[in-house]
């Protein structure tokens, strides 16, 4: 039985009608709307939240607007009048014919979880083929009244592999796009996906496919979808919107929302909710409501829980009904639900009829799986040299056989499907795939598929980026750029030593873009955490007041298979300054950086670390002199000024601190000092050699591991001590 905590609500904009009324009239007044919106609301813990019926939808104004349009009206008056003619001459196939329908899911996401997995895609196919054949195994929990009744729709959803132009792919579409986040427009989710998706620009045809939106927000609600109707023709927003929290049973989303699918589906095929058209359930008033399907008894609808003997209504409620609201335990339709489903399906009215032909399943090669692409996948592209690969045949649609070969591996050639595989000198090298469905082919080769790192670093380490032309390709540093936009790369008109830096072209990049510097291992295996640094000069400029952008910092002890934020700089504390025109710094313009929260986690001889920059629409960054060092507090300090005093612009921030302090300053020339944190005891927590650089230096210190209380930074030279307090709460 499904969690009764977590329960999807759904909400259709339609007028009551009587019971009483002739069911001919119920039916007719129902179609006359039957491309209006029906909405399926976020779920709601009943636990930790109130319900309140008036709040489960708002959409109800799309209704409104859409009922004032005149020629949508027209539109839907001609599609209730098709579905007369084709009443009186129904074109049902029998029962034991099985409908096939051809489905893509269009995956539309900004880079976050919302980018859901192949898997999570499968399991939501394998959801509503389970529930559409009265295959779920919880039919055996619907209560003996509504046994003998549970319908079989003899409908199976098959995954398209031939795109509108024949190009074959896996029945899926990738998007990236902030609007994910924007679903009280649906038609711009719509247009982001035939605009912008991996697979073919264009229109899905709705009269084709059946096209789920899978998506991270739905104005409000959960999933919502249309009627058929001939209103917007064969366009490819006559489909399904759908939560990725709610679309399946695994991944972000899980078993009480995995239902939520079929509910909309049963909607996309003509079913209204059970308590009849209305947007709530629970109202007494449902009781004199019908859902135009003879076997569904009157009921006020379940907002939540499985009350399975309700009868408020008179008879006892099919609360199980998977268009009821009761997700906790939704689990059939009833024949006269499926009779209306497959109606549908034989209708003029919004193409349907066309989905399961044999000549349109041969066109969207929805019937059985042939080859037409090698594929595959590495667990890791970049390593250090000893490290195994993981290798997984990503070919689709089918594939039986596999040949790989696999340039400075070990094994150099594999039989089988996902082979593992190590390396054992530094290099880039080509990985080849060989497939076959025991009756076609296909081959894939990725030249320089597989880096692998040069020998560790050792300390002290230093960088400038003086040695290199490009960042591309390159052993010591490795590139992402996910956007296929400005990326990070070596410049020539900034350094604050030298002549050369690495830039991030950031000015005119979208917001919501990220880039990442990965750098090659070093080797901390015979250094104290304690008393280990890691700096590195810095310079940006927001393009406005207004832009918020991150550079964080990230550490892995096991040369980049995981990877722990340690620090992020963002916002004011990245920078303050503005400038609207493509930026290129001075002197005076970089920031020194020291990070001195290392721990003996990351003390390894494959310690790797990267910078990551979340772009919001800012100016130029630029990175310098990366240095990583170990200094020894009891060691002769060099001093670089002649008087404490020297040190300008002394802030300690925040102050209270929760999980990090800062300590800012300005020096006049390079020098070395010794920055300490003491409790109120006069214990040392923390103390570092810190390597200060000429202008703004910023020292960032992990509090993680202490106690709430009182401390003291102190920051040492040969001339003199300056002490400061701060509390961590």
């Amino acid at each position: 039985m499904l969690n009764a905590a977590r329960k999807t609500l759904c909400g259709i904009f339609f007028p009551l009608k009587l019971k009483e009324m002739n069911r001919l009239n119920v039916r007719i007044s129902m179609m006359a709307l039957s491309a209006v919106f029906m909405t399926q609301v976020n779920a709601v813990n009943a636990q930790t939240a109130p319900v309140s019926f008036e709040n489960w939808c708002g959409t109800a104004q799309r209704m409104n607007d859409m009922l004032a349009n005149p020629e949508q009206f027209q539109v839907l008056q001609q599609d209730e009048l098709i579905r007369q003619q084709e009443a009186s001459h129904p074109a049902n196939l029998p029962k034991g014919t099985i409908y096939y329908i051809p489905v893509v899911f269009h995956i539309l996401h900004n880079g976050g979880v919302e980018n859901v997995s192949e898997e999570q895609i499968m399991n939501a196919l394998d959801v509503i083929n389970r529930d559409f054949r009265k295959q779920n195994a919880d039919t055996a929990e619907v209560v003996p009244l509504f046994q003998p009744i549970i319908g079989d729709a003899e409908v199976e959803f098959l995954l398209a592999t031939n795109a509108p132009n024949g190009e074959c792919f896996r029945g899926y579409t990738r998007t990236q796009s902030p609007l994910t986040f924007e679903g009280d427009d649906g038609g711009a989710q719509v247009n982001a996906v035939r605009n912008g998706n991996d697979v073919f620009q264009g229109n899905w045809p709705s009269n084709q496919y059946l096209n789920v939106y899978v998506i991270a927000d739905a104005g409000g609600a959960g999933g919502y979808t249309n009627y058929p109707s001939n209103w917007g023709g064969t366009d490819m927003s006559n489909g399904i919107w759908i939560l990725h929290t709610q679309f399946g049973e695994i991944g972000t989303s899980g078993l009480s929302a995995g239902r939520s699918l079929t509910h909309e589906i049963g909607h996309w095929l003509n079913l209204p909710h059970t308590w009849g058209n209305s947007n709530n359930p629970g109202l007494a008033s449902n009781c004199s409501t019908d859902d135009g399907v003879a076997d569904t008894p009157l009921t006020i609808g379940v907002p939540g829980g499985c009350p399975v003997n309700q009868n408020d209504c008179g008879p006892v409620a099919n609360v199980q009904n998977y268009m009821d609201y009761a997700l906790s335990c939704q689990s059939m339709f009833t024949n006269g639900q499926v009779d209306r489903m497959r109606t549908a399906l034989t209708s003029s009215v919004g193409g349907r009829n066309n989905l399961w032909t044999v000549g349109n399943l041969a066109a969207t090669g929805a019937g059985e799986l042939t080859l037409c692409q090698a594929d595959f996948s590495a667990n890791y592209t970049t390593i250090c040299a000893g490290d195994n690969v993981q290798f997984s045949d990503e070919s689709y649609n089918a594939s039986t056989g596999w040949n790989w070969t696999f340039v400075g591996g070990v094994p150099a050639s594999s039989t089988d499907q996902n082979p593992v595989v190590s390396y054992a000198s530094p290099g880039l090298y080509e990985v080849i795939l060989e497939v076959t469905d025991g009756v076609s082919s296909d081959i894939e080769t990725r030249s320089s598929y597989i880096t692998v790192l040069n020998a560790p670093s050792n300390l002290p380490f230093y960088d400038g980026f003086e040695n290199y032309t490009s960042l591309n390709g390159l052993n010591e540093w490795i590139v992402e750029n996910p956007g296929n936009n400005a990326k990070w790369d070596i410049t020539n008109s900034a350094a604050h030593l030298g002549v050369k830096s690495a830039k991030l072209a950031n000015f005119g990049q979208p917001s919501g873009n990220i880039d990442e510097l990965f750098a090659a291992s070093v080797d901390l295996s015979g250094a104290a955490a304690s008393n280990t640094t890691l700096s590195f000069r810095y310079a940006y400029r927001k393009r406005s007041s207004g832009n918020y952008e991150k550079l964080s910092v990230h550490f892995s002890s096991d040369c980049g298979a995981n990877w722990l934020q340690k620090k992020t700089l963002a916002g004011g504390v990245l920078g303050l300054t503005t400038e609207s025109t493509n930026w290129t710094p001075t002197a005076a313009d970089w920031v020194t950086v020291h990070i001195t929260t290392f721990t003996n986690d990351f003390m390894t001889s494959s310690f790797r670390y990267k910078f990551k920059f979340e772009s919001d629409g800012g100016n130029n960054v630029y990175l310098d002199d990366i240095n990583i060092y170990e200094g020894d507090p009891s060691d002769e300090i060099v001093v670089g000024m002649n008087e404490l005093e020297a040190l300008k612009e002394l802030t300690l921030f925040p102050n209270p601190a929760t999980s990090e302090v800062n300590l800012s300053f300005n020096v006049e020339a390079n020098q070395e000092m010794n920055v300490t944190i003491t409790d109120v005891s006069g214990k040392i927590v923390r103390t570092n050699a810190i390597q200060a650089k000429t202008g703004k230096n910023l020292v960032m210190m992990d509090l993680s591991e202490q106690s709430n209380g009182m401390y003291f930074v102190s920051i040492s030279t040969a001339s003199g001590k300056r002490v400061l307090q701060f509390v961590k709460q």
